[in-house]
């Protein structure tokens, strides 16, 4: 038999799995019922090769179940990393973290997330992320240096809050 091809793993916090899982529920058993109810209604239309509610539904569908089968492999493959296995004062996965870009001299949070959960508008960033690679691991105090692609970033760690 031959090596197993590797299987990816996807590390999220406690509340990205649960979010996740909030959001398969919300697609399976509402969205769904949605788009069966507008197909049904198009079917009663008539013909359907003409038909752009129709069309429109199982486009809809089509993506939502993609969605489905998207989350369900993430949730099978899930690595839930619990905050508690945080170092105590060191940044980890969902940790809250105060940084200060010391070149214009203003201040960041974010909190540690895996990759799936990553949300700039909630100022969410991932592990994999420069940023967060980098800080993976520091305590407040410490100065950290991030190569990206926009040049050096100079960070100074001004809390850690592992709640």
């Amino acid at each position: 038999m031959g090596e197993e091809a590797q299987i990816k793993r996807y590390e999220m916090t406690q509340e990205g799995y649960d979010e996740l899982e909030a959001e398969l529920d919300e697609l399976s058993n509402v969205k769904m019922k949605e788009i069966a109810k507008k197909l049904a209604e198009a079917r009663e239309q008539g013909d359907l090769s003409e038909n752009a509610e129709y069309d429109a539904a199982k486009n809809e569908q089509s993506e939502i179940n993609g969605r489905i089968e998207k989350i369900k492999h993430m949730l099978q493959y899930a690595v839930v990393v619990p905050q508690e296995a945080n170092e105590k004062g060191r940044i980890g996965m969902g940790s809250v973290v105060k940084l200060l870009d010391m070149e214009f001299k203003d201040e960041l949070e974010y909190k540690i997330v895996g990759a799936t959960e990553t949300n700039s508008l909630k100022n969410k960033i991932s592990n994999e992320s420069p940023v967060g690679r980098a800080i993976l691991g520091h305590k407040k105090g410490d100065t950290v240096k991030v190569e990206t692609k926009a040049g050096l970033l100079k960070y100074k760690i001004l809390s850690v809050t592992n709640k």
